[in-house]
């Protein structure tokens, strides 16, 4: 298994980089947010990487940070999500929204990727919830979410049904709310979710 390439940036496509590394080119099937971040990069480049061996193909998957690397090896462990649609659905959202999305039901968020349809969006928050709650590497020490107020009764999860109500999508909605005191009425937490969508 390689765990990580490090080496010289020769080819950066849309959806590939190819790192050399003691002379030979790793091709590294990626992500957008990967691209734009070693993209015109000097110096070494580290991509951390998951390798997929099929019957007829092997393929190396890499990623500017464990984060994204965590994330998409949780979509790929979901029936019917293969390395392809992970890859898509990490283009459109970071891990951190990822987590927020299916820790808030928000299954709308992945059929922005291309290829991704309803059932297979319904499904990832279906599989994957419970895990995201428990992946802490996913998110990192310095996690600006609180998951633990999403989809309880509680006043943050009154403030963001109120808010999906009003036309935002749920991961919208639980990131703004999870910032704000949890001791807050749901009158006075729905007024400062609303002007922090405002600012977004």
């Amino acid at each position: 298994m390689i765990y990580s390439v490090k080496g010289k940036l020769i080819y950066c496509g849309q959806d590939i980089a190819v790192i050399e590394c003691g002379g030979v080119g790793y091709a590294c099937n990626t992500t957008l947010s990967t691209i734009s971040q070693i993209q015109g990069a000097q110096g070494d480049v580290t991509l951390y990487t998951s390798m997929v061996v099929r019957e007829d193909d092997v393929s190396l998957y890499g990623f500017a940070t464990l984060d994204e690397l965590n994330a998409f090896k949780l979509l790929t462990s979901v029936s019917g999500v293969g390395p392809k649609a992970g890859l898509a659905i990490l283009s459109v959202c970071d891990p951190q929204s990822f987590a927020l999305a299916v820790a808030s039901g928000d299954s709308k968020m992945f059929t922005k990727a291309k290829g991704v349809g309803t059932k297979v969006a319904q499904r990832i928050v279906l599989e994957l919830k419970d895990k995201v709650s428990k992946e802490a590497a996913l998110m990192g020490e310095n996690a600006s979410v609180d998951f633990s107020a999403v989809g309880k009764g509680n006043a943050a999860a009154e403030a963001i049904s109120a808010l999906v109500v009003l036309g935002y999508s749920q991961s919208e909605a639980a990131r703004v709310v999870s910032a704000i005191d949890p001791d807050t009425s749901v009158e006075e937490m729905i007024k400062q979710a609303l002007r922090g969508l405002a600012a977004m």
